[in-house]
Formats: structure tokens, sequence, C-alpha cells
């Protein structure tokens, strides 16, 4: 499983979560990133912890201000991006030209979408892979697989149909190991969540409680 935790515009300190992130995944050997503002993506890197922007601009060196430039996260320690968040929503062309930048930096992708509908869409762009996100269960504290778990099945279903090469992620509300147990059970290869680390008191903690199921 991909542990992918969003640290959105919360007031965490990002260095201390990256360092927590980097010892749960050696010491459970669990794959995890850390998705920081692309001010600290540098500082983040540095501590060694895989490091995602949480997203890149649709657009190439030029007259962009203002934009996201892939080549400058990849060159700031990004290996990953994710596209097309509820909070960052794009149009579909505009998430084709951000996969292509993201494929001349080099880095993997996750596009989010609220549907498996929106899933089957995107997928069609080919990124690595998908994240379902029901808008209203983000940061409710209620995981998807819970709330709704056939937008789950449907979305792993839709995005095979398209590409049988593209991975699913569950994301909106994930907290507990429990959530993550959940959303494999209903074929997804990962998870995406945010405030049930970077809100969390002790982030170390509830990182190693997520990924406790997987050994």
């Amino acid at each position: 499983m991909f542990v992918l935790v969003n640290l959105k515009a919360y007031p965490c300190d990002p260095v201390a979560v990256a360092r927590a992130a980097r010892e749960v995944s050696e010491e459970n050997g669990v794959r995890i990133a850390i998705a920081p503002q692309t001010a600290h993506l540098e500082s983040v890197a540095a501590t060694g912890v895989e490091t995602w922007a949480q997203h890149v601009s649709p657009v190439e060196h030029g007259s962009h201000t203002g934009s996201t430039l892939a080549e400058a996260t990849a060159e700031a320690g990004a290996v990953g991006t994710l596209l097309n968040h509820s909070e960052h929503r794009l149009k579909l062309a505009d998430i084709d030209a951000s996969l292509d930048a993201a494929e001349r930096a080099g880095l993997e992708t996750v596009a989010c979408a609220n549907t498996p509908d929106q899933i089957a869409a995107v997928s069609a762009l080919g990124p690595d892979a998908v994240a379902i996100e029901p808008p209203d269960l983000i940061g409710s504290g209620t995981p998807v697989s819970k709330a709704d778990p056939g937008i789950v099945t449907d979305a792993v279903e839709a995005a095979v149909a398209v590409d049988d090469g593209t991975s699913v992620l569950c994301g909106a509300g994930i907290s507990t190991g429990e959530d993550l147990t959940a959303a494999a059970d209903l074929g997804a290869e990962g998870v995406l969540l945010a405030s049930g680390v970077a809100k969390a008191a002790d982030p170390r903690a509830a990182l190693a409680d997520l990924v406790a199921p997987l050994h």
C-alpha cells in the first residue's frame, strides 16, 4: 500500500512530519510520501522522505508568473505530484497538460477525481494513479470506505476498464489502520490523506497506527 500524506496549507511543521514519516516508513517497510507546500519542498526532501508536490501547472518554461513549474518542483526534490485535488480543480485539458509537464520533469502522478465517471475520464489521460475523493467527506473523519464503499469499488472498476495499469488510491476521511485495511479490501492500492496526520497531536503515532495492519 502507498500512503500519500497531503499537508495542504495546515499550520503543521512539515519537516517534523516528514522525519516522522521517513522513520515509520523505514521501520515498517511501507511506502509513505509527504506532499508539502511548494515553498517547503526542498526542506522536506532533505529529510530523506519521499516528497511530492501538491500541484504542478500546465505550463512550460516561459512567462507564467504565479505558476508552479514541474521542473522547479523536481529540482527542489519532488518525485511526484498530485493533480486536480478537489481544492484545486482543473479542466480536463489542463490536467492533460499538467500530466505532460510532470512527464517532462520525471514526476510520478496521481490525478484526483470526485466520482467513478470522473475517474474514468482522468484515467484516459494516462496518470500513474488516480485517487477517488468525494468532496463532502474530505476532512470529515468519516472514510469513504465506510460512508460509500460502492464508490471505491466503482472507481477501481472504472479505472481498470480504461487502463488496467492505473492504480487507484482511496482518499477522503482516511485516518486509521482500519480505514487503510477497508480501502485495500475494496481494491485500492493506496490511500491519500491529510488532516489525520497533519492535524494530529503526534503525527508519528498517527502514521504508525495507520500502517500497523500492514505488518
